[in-house]
């Protein structure tokens, strides 16, 4: 019952993500605003706890939400042989941007130690 409260507030999240990208005409796609609702919720306990039970749920039977997108590449199988390897170079692409990008952000998030720090790998034991 608990996965069916968090789905429940999943669906609610994505709808209204959409009302408000419908309401406001903002160039994003309704389920990533609901997203960001969703995350504002995050921290209350009586919420996080069905949605973490609806993930648990979701992820167990992950291998079932592939079946779409399976069912897709064949539909246009003639296409992706077309246009197979500029699929791929894209896809390869994509990712190693997607990898330098996250890489950097962490790096830039990330905390720095001082320059002048004599951590115990530098023989900072006396």
């Amino acid at each position: 019952m608990e996965a069916l409260r968090g789905l429940a507030l999943l669906l609610l999240c994505q709808a209204a993500g959409e009302a408000l990208v419908h309401a406001t005409g903002w160039p994003l796609p309704g389920p990533v605003v609901g997203l960001i609702l969703l995350l504002g919720l995050l921290p209350f306990e009586p919420l996080r706890r069905p949605v973490s039970a609806a993930a648990d749920l979701l992820l167990a039977h992950l291998s079932l939400l592939f079946v779409p997108v399976g069912v897709g590449v064949i539909t246009y199988l003639d296409l992706v042989g077309r246009y197979g390897w500029q699929l791929l170079v894209t896809l390869l692409l994509s990712t190693w941007i997607g990898l330098a990008v996250t890489a950097l952000l962490l790096r830039a998030l990330l905390p720095t130690e001082p320059a002048g720090g004599a951590g115990p790998e530098e023989g900072g034991r006396g």
